[in-house]
């Protein structure tokens, strides 16, 4: 092994004894996980209303009355009003679209453009119509891609009928975007992808299930208006979170999955349909870079750093595996290659096996009965 300084030079010739200090190898943990929430609201510029936020420009609130005052009319203070009654913890940011009234539909591509690079992790738009929610998923697909590398969710809502809900999932088909549905309840939409967009983020294991958690503050149903257990079924194999009301008439998440259902000949696919499952692939893409960045920023490519890169890879898949965020490393070690790539002699190409631990969702079991 040869020990390579960055401040020392080799030339020196004065006598003496010259130390430096390397924290290349002081991180041996996973990164954090904790999650940030952005919400794109109007900006009312007329009436007597008046947001006094600058537009397109994000801005950290927790409080509805500030959200109030900063983008006027009520839809931003009551989504943060929802967001910070379902998660009093949460990171909470408003990006405001300057309209007219609050009933004009933006596009909000301007604003997701302000804060590609703001690195936030779960956006919820105002506007839950296909158009808005199709430019949200362009813009997730663009940021989240192989280059960008972030981790990015998207949050909707509907009170609408089943059928409407799932017919948009259908055309959203994204596995970075989750829908939930509440038919019938007084809370918009937008209060709603708020909440659930805050209960979340308020889970920073990427791989625990969301089932049962409350959406504190959202409005229950009326009893008519309530999902039946085979709705809720159509909903999970459509792309659409349903919520139910438990105990204490207090709406929670039956089972999140991804508005993803079908590949791209168009055959069904389960790959992503739990959302634990891509927070899960942006969590372990995330601890794998990382720890590169962190061992060899400068590094030379010579014969024995493909398996020195390995080896750092391997560790942070054990250590996942601990978390029980991943498993059965050892079975797929044999996967994990790095190596030479053929056509740049300056790159290393990789693949990482990740066995997902995925959720208890369904125990099933019989009774025999004995005489």
């Amino acid at each position: 092994m040869t020990i390579q300084f960055d401040t020392i030079p080799a030339s020196l010739r004065k006598p003496g004894t010259y130390i430096e200090f390397n924290t290349a190898l002081a991180v041996r943990t996973l990164p954090a996980n904790a999650q940030r929430v952005c919400l794109i609201v109007p900006l009312l510029t007329a009436g007597a209303a008046i947001g006094t936020a600058a537009p397109l420009t994000p801005i950290q609130v927790n409080d509805a009355d500030a959200a109030g005052v900063l983008f006027g009319g009520t839809i931003a203070a009551k989504m943060v009003q929802a967001a910070v009654t379902a998660n009093r913890f949460l990171d909470l940011s408003c990006i405001g679209i300057g309209v007219a009234d609050e009933v004009t539909e933006p596009d909000i591509t301007a604003a997701l453009d302000a804060i590609a690079a703001a690195g936030f992790d779960v956006l919820v738009s105002a506007w839950q119509s296909q158009v808005a929610l199709t430019a949200l998923r362009t813009h997730i697909a663009s940021v989240t891609d192989a280059v960008n590398q972030q981790a990015v969710l998207g949050v909707a809502a509907s009170t609408d009928t089943l059928a409407a809900t799932t017919t948009l999932a259908t055309a959203l088909n994204a596995g970075a975007i989750t829908l939930a549905l509440l038919p019938g309840s007084t809370s918009s939409a937008a209060e709603i992808a708020a909440a659930y967009a805050a209960v979340i983020a308020s889970e920073q294991d990427p791989a625990r299930p969301l089932n049962t958690l409350p959406l504190t503050g959202i409005a229950p149903p009326p009893l008519a208006s309530r999902l039946t257990r085979t709705e809720q079924e159509t909903c999970l194999a459509n792309g659409v979170s349903p919520l139910e009301v438990g105990p204490g008439e207090v709406v929670q998440i039956v089972r999140a999955i991804s508005t993803y259902t079908k590949n791209a000949a168009g055959s069904a696919d389960i790959a992503l349909l739990d959302l634990t499952t891509m927070r899960t692939l942006y969590y372990v893409r995330r601890a794998c870079r990382d720890r590169i960045v962190q061992r060899f920023p400068r590094s030379k490519l010579s014969g024995a750093t493909p398996e020195k890169v390995r080896s750092e890879l391997l560790d942070v898949l054990k250590k996942l595996e601990e978390l029980e965020i991943v498993e059965n490393v050892d079975a797929n070690a044999a996967a994990l290659v790095v190596e030479r790539s053929t056509q740049d002699p300056s790159r290393l190409n990789a693949s990482i096996p990740t066995d997902v631990v995925n959720g208890l969702h369904v125990f099933a079991a019989r009774v025999d009965l004995l005489l």
